[in-house]
């Protein structure tokens, strides 16, 4: 599979990567994180956020696991973990806009009168 067929990755998706590079979490904590990352720009509704799962799980960028953090006396929740995969293409999305910076960067900015 060739990472840069898949760029540029959607707003929603990058946040969701972004939410599970640093720790497994479940549906609702994920949702909160990228409101937090994202300063509140993109707010995920349930729908659009297990809809977004369910195809990163197909592409197997995430995976399902057990969720560490369940109450002993709660039905298990689904927690989810971002695989190998699931990094390399955050970290080329990463890399993608990194070099758009540095383009905007390099250009001479124009003068405003």
């Amino acid at each position: 599979m060739a990472i840069q067929n898949n760029l540029p990755l959607t707003e929603s998706t990058f946040f969701i990567l972004l939410s599970l590079s640093a720790k497994d979490k479940h549906g609702y904590a994920i949702m909160k994180d990228v409101e937090a990352l994202s300063d509140k720009r993109v707010t995920l509704s349930t729908g659009t956020l297990y809809g977004a799962l369910k195809r990163l799980l197909q592409r197997g960028w995430v995976e399902r696991v057990e969720d560490i953090e369940a109450p002993d006396n709660d039905r298990p929740r689904k927690a989810y973990s971002m695989t190998d995969l699931g990094r390399r293409i955050l970290n080329a999305e990463a890399a993608r806009m990194q070099k758009l910076v540095g383009l905007v960067q390099l250009r001479p900015q124009e003068e405003s009168t």
